[in-house]
């Protein structure tokens, strides 16, 4: 897969519309979410105000590493890879996001740079939650972006332990 032929970044991708993509229709969506599972439908309901719908084309870039970090996004469907550069400047495919599931969460707590690059493998709809509008919730809704942040730090933490897994394995061999 070429740099060249990517399209990059959330601006390229397409936004459904209000029309498309009220708020009922963008929670009933987000109730399928692996990390809204646990949370009531008047939560997804209040959630989907604070989020919009884009569709990204195979090969869309959602976000290069290194960039500057401001949203995360929850696949709702398609398929994204993940990649990440090795230190000989190799791109490799970290992970593969279906439906369901989320990406870039560390940027709403931390606003640090991408970790890796996010793209389209297939026609991709995702429900994007901007820095912003968290912090909007935060403001508005402050027992919904509690508990978010939970839901995120939770869903990091697990990460971090399969991660830890991942690399006793690695360095054992």
């Amino acid at each position: 897969m070429t740099q060249d032929n990517k399209k990059s970044s959330l601006a390229s991708l397409e936004i459904l519309g209000s029309g498309i993509a009220s708020s009922d229709h963008i929670a009933a969506m987000l109730e399928n979410a692996q990390m809204l599972r646990d949370f009531e439908w008047t939560q997804i309901n209040a959630l989907a105000a604070y989020v919009q719908l884009y569709r990204a084309a195979p090969g869309a870039v959602l976000f290069r590493e290194g960039d500057r970090g401001d949203f995360m996004c929850i696949v709702l469907e398609g398929k994204l890879e993940v990649h990440k550069e090795d230190n000989q400047r190799i791109d490799k495919t970290v992970t593969t996001i279906f439906p369901g599931r989320s990406l870039g969460e560390m940027t709403i707590v931390d606003g640090e740079p991408r970790s890796a690059t996010a793209v389209a493998v297939e026609p991709t709809t995702v429900a994007v939650l901007t820095q912003e509008n968290f912090l909007l919730i935060m403001r508005d809704k402050p027992a919904l972006s509690a508990k978010l942040l939970l839901k995120i730090a939770r869903l990091l933490s697990q990460r971090l332990r399969l991660t830890s897994g991942i690399l006793v394995d690695y360095l054992e061999e």
